[in-house]
């Protein structure tokens, strides 16, 4: 067990909880997700003096999710967990922030010290005396660990851990015992802001790898632009905006990559995603001389089930801590500082004019008979002509997360989604955090899309919307169970067939009353477009809950085709 630091040698004493959550304050997080336990109970004292709101999950889980939507619209976020059983419950989503580039603060309640040395029989452990077991769990999901077990060094553990998750844009693990909680450290250094920026490329070499790019640039005959997600994590959207405006070359984004651009500009062309891209996107892409890819992910739900026909040498990458030309790469270079150079130094190029996306609905699908059923082909534009700008939309795994493609976006509107963790259920959790933060930054309105099998796993969080006045609008896809495994594997097996809830009677079962929320049930699309035509509706001022029946056999074409390309790749002997 660590001494303590006497007090008498501290400028400004603080407790050491008190710093953790000012420090958090200091980042722009203002609500702190979570589920309260017996090991965390008296850190969580420190939040509202830290400035900070207390949000209180339903459980670990949907705290995880809630936390990640938040920080995907912050910038960062924060969730607190009780050792063994809570943080064990979280982990799914902290492996998804992981995975996805997401930065979450997860702070840990444990044992003391003392208990911990001694290894003693303590409730939420595996009974063996062994404290570490759960941290290493969570090991190989963080990009750094702080386990503030000694009060000499818990503030430069607390800075280093917060830095790390937003230079690296991923979860951290931060263990804070209960005999550490009201320890004493120096508070004098939170007078000085935890510096967040990136040291700057090597000149020298940054310059080297601009005109590197900028020869193949000015050679390309059609060269395009195709922005990924990692653009978004690694915050170069204003760089990669100056970029998209001043070539004024056609520009896509992968499905990963939904709202990092402006797709009212007009050169913005829509979804690259091989055999599942937009129509006519395709083509250009693929017989593109020279693609600028920004911040790729290529994993098989964000290529359609690996169906990119883009050849590594007609393509220059650009990352948060390399740059590939072709074959050669540039390790320690981060794309910022070369993407400022090239948009100062490119000049004019060549430019061939690609495919320009719209919201327009075939004529196939615009019939409007009062019984005509709801279909994805008809779907999805609409909801981009109802879109408003600066929304923030959020997708689940599923025929939503597909469907969302043929969805053009007005200026400023956030995508949430989980293409390549893919965790069913995540987005309700997401949408709550992203709520949230959408309230705190401007209260910009947000609208989930989820199925009925994903909404079945985290149904809970709706409570949470609701005890924390938040105003959703939720649309539930009810069409019989789960669509994209149905697809993948077994159209009529049972394992893929759901318990037909009564939707709409949750929201007054989790606290919903006619001040605060509103449901609707909408089987046809007369019915759809009588909605999306609903001032009253499309203002949200509450918690609205529209559950949307569509036919159990309908699914965007996107869809289908990941699904079978999914189906093939699991066969492989």
């Amino acid at each position: 067990m660590a001494s303590d630091i006497r007090t008498s040698e501290l400028k400004e004493p603080v407790d050491v909880a008190e710093y953790l959550f000012r420090r958090l304050h200091e980042v722009g997080i203002r609500g702190v997700h979570g589920v309260p336990g017996d090991y965390n109970l008296v850190a969580l004292d420190y939040i509202p003096r830290a400035g900070l709101n207390w949000v209180g999950n339903v459980n670990e889980l949907n705290a995880g999710y809630a936390a990640d939507g938040y920080a995907r619209i912050k910038g960062i976020s924060a969730v607190v967990t009780t050792f063994g059983v809570g943080e064990l419950s979280l982990l799914n989503a902290i492996a998804g922030a992981y995975s996805e580039f997401v930065p979450i603060v997860h702070i840990v309640g444990t044992p003391s010290t003392l208990s911990q040395k001694d290894g003693m029989l303590l409730h939420h452990t595996l009974g063996n005396g062994n404290f570490e077991v759960f941290s290493e769990m969570s090991k190989n999901i963080s990009c750094a660990m702080a386990k503030l077990n000694d009060p000499h060094e818990a503030a430069t553990l607390i800075d280093n851990a917060i830095r790390e998750c937003w230079v690296q844009s991923r979860p951290v693990y931060i263990t804070l015992p209960t005999d550490m909680v009201q320890k004493k450290i120096e508070g004098e250094r939170l007078k000085k802001p935890i510096e967040l920026n990136h040291p700057p490329n090597q000149a020298e070499k940054e310059d080297y790898v601009v005109d590197i790019v900028l020869k193949y640039l000015h050679a390309a005959k059609n060269p395009i632009i195709l922005v990924d997600a990692c653009a978004q994590r690694h915050r170069v959207l204003d760089e990669v905006h100056e970029l998209i405006e001043k070539s004024n070359l056609p520009t896509f984004v992968a499905p990963m990559g939904k709202g990092a651009v402006n797709e009212t500009l007009p050169n913005y062309g829509g979804v690259y995603a091989g055999d599942g891209s937009n129509e006519g996107v395709r083509d250009r892409v693929e017989s593109s001389d020279l693609i600028l890819s920004i911040g790729a992910i290529k994993s098989d739900f964000n290529t359609a089930g690996f169906t990119y026909r883009i050849s590594q040498l007609s393509t220059i990458d650009f990352h948060s801590d390399y740059v590939r030309v072709k074959y050669s790469e540039y390790p320690g270079v981060r794309m910022q500082g070369v993407l400022k150079k090239v948009v100062a130094k490119m000049g004019k190029l060549n430019i061939q004019p690609g495919p320009t996306a719209s919201n327009k609905i075939a004529q196939e699908h615009k019939e409007m008979s009062n019984n005509e059923v709801i279909s994805h082909d008809w779907l999805w534009p609409r909801v981009g002509q109802w879109l408003q700008p600066d929304d923030i939309v959020i997708t689940e795994t599923g025929t939503a997360n597909f469907g969302i493609w043929e969805t053009k976006f007005p200026k400023g509107v956030s995508a949430l989604s989980q293409v390549l963790w893919g965790s069913i259920g995540y987005s309700v959790g997401a949408c709550q955090g992203a709520a949230l933060a959408a309230r705190e930054t401007g209260n910009r309105r947000t609208v989930l899309f989820v199925g009925d099998g994903s909404f079945e796993l985290t149904a809970q969080e709706v409570s949470t919307m609701i005890r924390q006045g938040l105003k959703p609008i939720i649309f539930l896809i009810n069409n019989e169970g789960y669509t994209i495994e149905r697809y993948i594997h077994g159209f009529e097996a049972s394992y893929n067939d759901i318990s037909q809830w009564k939707y709409t009677d949750l929201i007054p079962t989790f606290g919903g009353t006619p001040e605060n929320s509103k449901t609707y049930q909408v089987k046809t699309k007369q019915e759809a477009e009588d909605l999306f035509n609903d001032k009253e509706f499309a203002a949200a001022g509450k918690l609205q809950f529209v559950e949307l029946f569509m036919p159990k056999e309908d699914a965007p074409k996107a869809l289908k085709l990941t699904a079978e390309a999914s189906a093939k790749n699991n066969a492989k002997q």
